[in-house]
């Protein structure tokens, strides 16, 4: 039994606050500490909310622009690697976005834009969540590249195909899963992130967490569990939904 006690009290430690942020998302009352009684009001004052409407659909642009092309410079740069080179020096630069601070990454992005004198706005945001989702992508094709076995592509060169070929009919079906896992790292990455956002959006177009920052300066509100609840169960159906995805391409 105290073998157990660990096991468990990291469970209560990472999944009780979640609970009580959804617990307290229908709350009645105006407090988040406190239960009133149940409601469904504050899901409909975030429905109403133009503030946060405007961050959301900002953040799904800047999240679906961002892993549109971190998929597939990912997707390259990882092929390339693994196929191509040899050199831990390029394996170790490929990874570094992804290692690095945020708070080092948002500097030096913020400083590459005011030398090239670029305007911030959405579109600078979602250049820099391409930077770190491509890394991030990279490592995780890369991973699936590790258990391809390469008579398939030589089987296939042998047989006539070109490279092109080779690559859209034995590579990119075999790297499918380990594509499918990288671009929901990446989007999941691109919504959850604020720090780079902070330091390379414009004043006029914040993104969620920007929102929700200003926010929760001056304290949690239901209005916030509320947010907090519905980004949850959008993030859990999508991974439920790319992990059968994933196991319907590898029967495949």
């Amino acid at each position: 039994m105290l073998k157990k006690i660990p096991f468990w009290f990291a469970y209560v430690f990472l999944y009780v606050p979640i609970l009580v942020v959804v617990v307290m998302s229908v709350n009645a009352g105006d407090s988040p500490y406190s239960w009133s009684g149940f409601g469904l009001g504050w899901y409909a004052e975030l429905a109403h909310d133009q503030e946060i409407r405007t961050g959301l659909v900002n953040t799904l642009i800047v999240a679906a622009g961002s892993t549109a092309i971190a998929t597939v410079l990912g997707t390259m740069l990882a092929v390339g690697l693994a196929r191509h080179t040899r050199s831990k020096v390029l394996d170790a630069i490929a990874t570094l976005p992804v290692i690095l601070p945020d708070i080092v990454m948002a500097i030096g992005l913020l400083a590459f834009y005011s030398l090239i004198q670029l305007t911030l706005g959405l579109y600078s945001v979602l250049l820099a969540h391409a930077v770190f989702g491509t890394a991030a992508v990279a490592a995780v094709v890369r991973t699936r590249l590790t258990s391809a076995d390469p008579a398939l592509e030589e089987a296939s060169r042998d047989l006539g195909a070109n490279g092109l070929t080779t690559f859209l009919r034995i590579t990119l079906p075999t790297l499918a899963p380990g594509i499918v896992a990288g671009a929901l790292l990446a989007f999941t990455l691109s919504v959850d992130e604020f720090v780079i956002a902070f330091f390379t959006a414009g004043p006029q177009s914040p993104t969620l967490p920007i929102v929700i920052y200003s926010m929760v300066r001056f304290g949690v509100t239901p209005e916030i569990n509320a947010l907090a609840t519905v980004l949850l169960a959008v993030t859990f159906t999508a991974i439920l939904a790319v992990q059968r995805l994933t196991r319907l391409t590898e029967r495949r």
